[in-house]
């Protein structure tokens, strides 16, 4: 069964093969841990969320939501990269990051959207951030948006997006840097702050 595709592990696993799930596991622990730990630099966190990413994984496989759009280990970085933010938004701790370049992958756009208090004033607050946020990514062009979302919001890789929206790492860099300078000209044009 080591020659099964990720696919066909899946398939399987849904059809009652609890053993397709466990090589499915094996083949991608090591790549998805270390995607969770290089993010969190804390390994006792890093197996809580590798051990919660892959709870989130067998549920959705049970009830059979997972959709086959993307590679499975991508979807699952997307999964962990999300529990990643759920926990800082619990900790209410801001995520950390250097504006200094879009190249060296630290960057996000979240550094400039200050997680929520438990107060009910900065819950709306924040919401209207967010408002004006998806608004502007409405505003780039199509393939911008797309490099935004799968490296700020999914997490994903300069690598992997190249991969994914089957361009060069050159290509996907650029995008990226575009879309960063056009959100900023969206911004200073239409006087949004996105801070508090």
């Amino acid at each position: 069964m080591k020659t099964q595709t990720d696919s066909q592990l899946i398939h399987f696993y849904q059809g009652g093969c609890e053993t397709s799930l466990s090589r499915l596991i094996h083949r991608h622990q090591k790549e998805l841990f270390n995607f969770i730990f290089y993010k969190v630099m804390d390994e006792e966190l890093a197996n809580d969320l590798f051990q919660e990413t892959f709870m989130k994984i067998i549920v959705t496989l049970k009830e059979g939501r997972y959709k086959e759009e993307n590679k499975f280990i991508l979807w699952a970085k997307r999964i962990a990269h999300n529990l990643i933010i759920d926990h800082y938004r619990l900790k209410s701790k801001h995520i950390k990051v250097s504006e200094s370049s879009y190249q060296d992958e630290e960057f996000s756009i979240f550094d400039i959207i200050k997680e929520p208090d438990d107060n009910i004033e900065d819950l709306l607050i924040n919401q209207q951030i967010n408002d004006d946020l998806f608004r502007m990514l409405s505003m780039l062009p199509d393939n911008q948006q797309e490099v935004i979302r799968l490296r700020f919001f999914d997490g994903l890789s300069f690598k992997d997006i190249a991969e994914h929206t089957d361009s060069s790492i050159n290509t996907t860099l650029g995008r990226v840097r575009y879309a960063l300078i056009n959100l900023r000209k969206i911004m200073e044009d239409n006087n949004i702050i996105l801070t508090k």
